[in-house]
């Protein structure tokens, strides 16, 4: 998507197209482009090479788990990726976005945490990763030395 190095992408056999609108979750294996909306998760299903691009026109009204990403259109919900994550400059997600190598173009907008994981990590159950991710936060919080602080200006 932006200066592409490293693994190519999946051929694409999955396209939704611009005028295309998914009810439910969407499973797929191989290479997918949504240029349309899906109202519901989408995932790959046990596909490592799995690949999954969101056109500047495309939306996603759900929750996304997937080894690789290139978002340019729009993510209402959270975003796990195992591998990489490319976001465009007109990609916008409103949730959380889980990932272990990322790379963000001027103009892209989160509106959510950017939580980075191992790889090993990102393909665990939701449930662990949240709990993982609000105990790192903690964690963090505590390391910070907010209390120290608190103590000194008293």
């Amino acid at each position: 998507m932006f200066g592409r190095k490293g693994r190519r992408p999946t051929s694409i056999q999955t396209l939704i197209g611009e005028n295309t609108r998914i009810e439910g979750d969407l499973h797929f294996v191989g290479g997918c482009h949504v240029d349309g909306r899906v109202n519901g998760s989408v995932q790959a299903d046990n596909d490592p090479d799995a690949y999954l691009s969101v056109s500047e026109n495309g939306t996603v009204q759900g929750n996304v788990t997937i080894p690789r990403l290139a978002l340019s259109g729009t993510v209402e919900g959270d975003v796990v990726v195992s591998e990489k994550a490319e976001l465009g400059p007109t990609a916008r997600v409103n949730g959380n976005v889980h990932y272990n190598l990322i790379e963000i173009a001027a103009g892209a907008e989160i509106n959510g945490k950017l939580i980075h994981v191992a790889e090993a990590q990102a393909t665990a159950k939701p449930a662990r990763r949240a709990a993982a991710a609000k105990q790192a936060t903690v964690e963090v919080d505590v390391d910070l030395g907010l209390d120290a602080v608190a103590e000194q200006n008293s």
